[in-house]
């Protein structure tokens, strides 16, 4: 919660702000996100306009999740620019327009859980051009490069192998 009193509602007052918060619990998606309780750097200006604070700026942190090809640890850093719009609590401001503000408090969670959830990558990845795990055993191809297996014959056409003569036959 960010105390808005000292804008004392006068359009056109404004502060900068900076200061770092614990990340709240499930800030992410399945494969990566922020972990809880990491700390997250705000870097906001705070302006008074005629409906309410208008709070812009940037939210910072770390990453954590797993390769979606290879399923390694990956570790990375976000920045997520935050823009939103809080309406003082008399405001005629419908719900779906516009935050609103809690006395002169405000809740800066749900604006940083949408951001920062735009912001992630869908398919994080180790590297941009990782190989994934083989399909048949799960290794990762990164590590075995040159990683084969024989090519065996798919038991559902075993039948049909006896078809070709002996010296055709896989």
């Amino acid at each position: 919660m960010i105390e808005t009193h000292e804008l004392s509602r006068r359009a056109g007052s404004q502060r900068e702000v900076s200061f770092t918060a614990a990340a709240p619990a499930d800030l992410g998606i399945d494969v990566i996100g922020v972990p809880e309780g990491d700390p997250i750097q705000f870097d906001l200006r705070l302006e008074a306009v005629v409906e309410g604070v208008l709070v812009t700026g940037t939210a910072s942190g770390r990453l954590v999740g797993e390769c979606a090809r290879c399923l390694v640890d990956v570790e990375d850093d976000f920045l997520a620019d935050v823009q939103e719009l809080y309406v003082y609590p008399e405001s005629d401001a419908e719900p779906d327009e516009a935050s609103r503000m809690e006395g002169d408090l405000i809740d800066l969670e749900p604006a940083l859980r949408d951001q920062v959830v735009l912001a992630l990558p869908f398919q994080p990845l180790c590297a941009d051009d990782c190989p994934g795990l083989c399909p048949e055993c799960g290794v990762r191809l990164v590590e075995e490069p040159g990683h084969k297996h024989e090519d065996g014959v798919d038991p559902r056409w075993s039948a049909l192998s006896g078809l070709l003569p002996q010296d055709e036959k896989p």
